[in-house]
C-alpha cells in the first residue's frame, strides 16, 4: 500500500505549487503601474482586459497616451499606493479595486490626480491572468469617451523700453496687419482682381506671386483673414492708399498686438535694436532655454542685450475638452509672467538731436550728464529703420560705431595734461621753447599743425588751445612710459566699461609696454596705438567738471544714479587749471573749436583729427572729433567723431555746437 500513500503526497504537492503559482491582482496591479510610470505604454495595453482592449487598438492606445503626454510636456510622472499588507485569497468573479495617487509636471503646471484601478480574472490558454479594467478616465478621472486633453502656453507679453521721461523707444503693437479676405474678392472680375493684387503688392513692396502663396494655402476659406504684408499703424499715407474707395475691395486691416515698433526709428536704431523671428540655428542653441520656433528674439541692440529679462516667462494652460470643444475641466494653469519693462537714462530730444548731425555721415556720437555718469545717447550712423525689418522690408542693418573704439586724436590731450600736472611734469606757466612746425629727438620726429607754429614760447594753456603735438610728445617723453601707463588706467584703459550695453575695451598699447620713444611721444597727443570709444573719451572728461573723479556711467535707471567709477584720478587743482583751458579752447580767438561763434553758449572742449595711415609718407583717412560740455548748466557733454572728415576737427565742431544750441 505504499505507492497509494505516495499518490496521496504527489497530488498534495501538486494542489499546493498550483496553489502558489496563482496570479495575483496586486501583482498584476503593481506591474501595470510601473509600466506606466516607466512610459512602456505597449506594455500597458497588454495588461489591459479583453473587453477594454475592443475600444481601440494597441497602436491606438500608445498613440493616445503618447500624444496627450507630448501634448502637455508632461516629465516626473510618478505613482504613490498602497497594496494591502497580508495576502489576500480572491474568487474568480472578484474584482478587486487598487486605489492610487498620480503626479506630474506640464507646461501648465503640476497635475495632481487620483484614481482607482479594477483588474478582472480572465482565464487563457496558457495560463490564467488578473487584467486591468481600462477606460478613458484611467488617463484622468475627470475624462469620458470622446474627450480630449488639450494644452497651450500663454505668452508674456514682452517687457517695453523707454526713456528716462517715460517716452517709448520699444513698445508692442504699433502695427497694422494688411490682409486680404478670399470672399470680399470674389465679387470682382479676375481682371479687377489682379488690379488688387498687383496693387498691395506694390504698396507692400512684396509681389503678386507671394501674395497668390499666401491666399492659395490649405488652411484658408472664403471668409479667412489672409496676412499678406504689414505696416505702421501712425502710417497715414499708406493706409489711406490701401483703404482707397477706387481700389477694388478686399483688402482689411487689423491690429497686430504682438508686433514691435521703435518710435524712434533710425535715431536709436543701434542702440534698441529690433526682435525678429527665431532662426533654426538660434533655436538649437536656445532651446533648452524654453524656446519654440514660434517665438521672437531680440537681434541687436538692448533687444539682444536685454533679452532674457524683456522676453517674460511663459505660462501654460492643460484642460479636458469634451468633442464639441467645450472646456470640461482645467487641469493646471500657471499665468505667464510679462516681461520687465526698462526705463533708460536716455533722452530722447538728446538722441534725435545727435542723429540729425550725423544724417548723412559715417560716424558715432555720445552724450553724458558729466556730473552724474548718466548716459543721455549713443548714436551710429549711417543707421537704419528697425521698423522697416519689423514691417518685413528688405533693409541692410549697418555696423554700430558706438560701441566700438577709434583712435582719439588731440581729444587726448587734456588726459595728458592732468597726468603731467599731477606728477609735477607740467607746470601751468612753464613754457617750452619750439620753433618751427617739427621736432627731433633721437630719430623721433613729430610735426604740428600750423596753426600751433604760430607760437615759439607755449605753455600749457597755448598748447590745448592750439593743439600742439610738439608739446604734448615731449612732455610725455618727460613724464617716461611706466608712469604713464600706470596714471592713464586710472582712467579706465584696458577695463570692462561698467555698462549695461556691451563696448569695447579702451586701450593705450597693443603689447605691455612702451618698446620705443616714438611709440611713447604719439600717444601722448592721442595717436599711436590708443583707441577708445565715444562715451569713453566722454567719461574721461568727466573730472574735469566733479573736480577729479571720473564717473561711472549709467544707461537703465533702476542702477543707482551718481557712482564713481575711479576716485581722484586728478586733484581738485589739476581739474580746475584743464577746465578753464579748454574754455579758452572755444572762446579764445585762437582756439581750435572757436569757429563758428554761437552766442549764449558757454561751452569747454577739445577737438581732434586722428589721421590713419600705414606710413608717415603716405596721406590717410582723417577722423573727426570734437567733445564738449555746457559749462554753466553742466549736464550735457556731446563726444563726437566722424569718419573721413573733409577738414577733420573743423568739420565736427559746428555739428556739435547745433546739438547745444538747439538743446537750450
Amino acid at each position: 500500500m505504499k505507492w497509494w500513500r505516495l499518490m496521496f503526497v504527489g497530488i498534495g504537492l501538486i494542489l499546493l505549487m498550483a496553489c502558489s503559482e496563482q496570479p495575483k491582482p496586486g501583482n498584476a496591479f503593481q506591474s501595470y503601474m510601473d509600466h506606466w510610470e516607466n512610459g512602456e505604454y505597449g506594455q500597458m495595453y497588454e495588461a489591459l482586459s479583453e473587453n477594454s482592449k475592443q475600444l481601440l487598438s494597441k497602436e491606438e492606445f500608445v498613440e493616445r497616451y503618447t500624444a496627450i503626454y507630448e501634448g502637455i510636456d508632461m516629465e516626473n510622472l510618478s505613482f504613490t499606493y498602497d497594496l494591502p499588507e497580508e495576502e489576500q485569497e480572491y474568487e474568480t468573479d472578484d474584482k478587486p479595486s487598487f486605489e492610487f495617487d498620480g503626479e506630474l509636471d506640464s507646461l501648465g503646471g503640476p497635475i495632481e490626480f487620483s484614481n482607482a484601478a479594477t483588474l478582472v480574472y480572465e482565464e487563457g490558454e496558457e495560463s490564467d491572468r488578473w487584467a486591468v479594467q481600462w477606460n478613458s478616465s484611467m488617463i484622468f478621472p475627470q475624462m469620458e469617451e470622446g474627450d480630449e486633453v488639450r494644452a497651450w502656453t500663454l505668452d508674456p507679453k514682452r517687457g517695453e523700453i523707454f526713456d528716462v521721461k517715460g517716452e517709448p523707444l520699444a513698445v508692442n503693437g504699433g502695427v497694422l496687419d494688411v490682409g486680404l479676405v478670399p470672399g470680399r474678392m470674389e465679387e470682382h472680375t479676375e481682371e479687377e482682381k489682379e488690379t488688387l493684387k498687383q496693387t498691395v503688392a506694390e504698396i507692400l513692396d512684396t509681389t503678386v506671386e507671394d501674395i497668390d502663396q499666401q491666399l492659395n494655402q490649405s488652411w484658408v476659406t472664403a471668409d479667412t483673414f489672409v496676412p499678406v504684408g504689414s505696416i505702421a499703424e501712425n502710417d497715414q499715407k499708406t493706409k489711406e492708399a490701401l483703404e482707397d474707395d477706387e481700389l477694388p475691395r478686399g483688402v482689411k486691416l487689423q491690429p497686430n498686438p504682438d508686433a514691435r515698433s521703435y518710435p524712434l526709428g533710425e535715431a536709436a536704431a543701434h542702440l534698441i535694436g529690433y526682435i525678429g523671428p527665431i532662426q533654426a540655428e538660434e533655436l538649437e542653441e536656445l532651446k533648452d532655454e524654453g524656446y519654440t520656433a514660434a517665438d521672437q528674439l531680440g537681434k541687436t541692440g538692448l533687444e539682444s542685450v536685454l533679452e532674457d529679462q524683456l522676453r517674460g516667462v511663459e505660462g501654460g494652460k492643460v484642460v479636458i475638452q469634451t468633442e464639441a470643444g467645450e472646456t470640461k475641466e482645467v487641469l493646471a494653469e500657471t499665468a505667464a509672467k510679462d516681461g520687465k519693462d526698462f526705463n533708460l537714462t536716455i533722452t530722447s530730444e538728446v538722441q534725435k538731436s545727435l542723429h540729425e548731425q550725423l544724417s548723412g555721415e559715417s560716424g558715432t556720437a555720445s552724450a553724458v550728464n558729466p556730473m552724474t555718469g548718466d548716459v543721455l545717447a549713443l548714436v551710429s550712423a549711417p543707421a537704419y529703420d528697425p521698423n522697416a525689418i519689423v514691417l518685413g522690408r528688405d533693409v541692410k542693418s549697418t555696423l554700430n560705431k558706438f560701441n566700438r573704439t577709434y583712435s582719439p586724436g588731440s581729444t587726448f590731450k587734456p588726459i595728458t595734461a592732468a597726468i603731467g600736472l599731477d606728477q609735477g611734469v607740467i607746470t601751468p606757466k612753464e613754457e617750452l621753447s619750439i620753433k618751427g612746425t617739427t621736432y627731433e629727438q633721437n630719430g623721433y620726429t613729430v610735426t604740428r599743425v600750423p596753426g600751433a607754429a604760430q607760437d615759439e614760447q607755449v605753455n600749457l594753456k597755448d598748447a590745448l588751445v592750439r593743439s600742439d603735438n610738439i608739446y604734448f610728445a615731449r612732455k610725455t617723453l618727460e613724464i617716461g612710459g611706466e608712469t604713464f601707463l600706470q596714471e592713464a588706467r586710472e582712467f579706465g584703459f584696458g577695463e570692462d566699461l561698467p555698462l549695461t550695453f556691451p563696448i569695447e575695451n579702451s586701450q593705450l598699447l597693443n603689447g605691455e609696454q612702451f618698446d620705443r620713444e616714438a611709440l611713447l611721444g604719439d600717444t601722448g597727443f592721442g595717436q599711436g596705438e590708443v583707441q577708445m570709444s565715444s562715451l569713453h573719451l566722454a567719461l574721461t572728461y568727466t573730472p574735469f567738471v566733479t573736480g577729479g573723479d571720473l564717473m561711472k556711467p549709467r544707461l537703465v535707471s533702476y542702477e543707482e544714479a551718481g557712482q564713481i567709477w575711479h576716485e581722484n584720478v586728478m586733484s581738485e587743482d589739476t581739474a580746475s587749471i584743464i577746465r578753464e583751458d579748454l574754455k579758452a579752447v572755444v572762446e579764445d580767438s585762437a582756439g581750435t573749436a572757436h569757429e563758428p561763434v554761437v552766442e549764449g553758449l558757454s561751452l569747454a572742449g577739445k577737438t581732434g583729427t586722428a589721421e590713419l595711415k600705414q606710413s608717415q609718407e603716405e596721406d590717410g583717412q582723417e577722423n573727426g572729433w570734437f567733445i564738449a560740455w555746457d559749462t554753466e548748466r553742466q549736464d550735457l557733454m556731446v563726444s563726437m567723431m566722424i569718419e573721413d572728415a573733409e577738414g577733420g576737427s573743423h568739420y565736427v565742431v559746428p555739428k556739435v555746437k547745433n546739438v547745444f544750441e538747439k538743446l537750450q
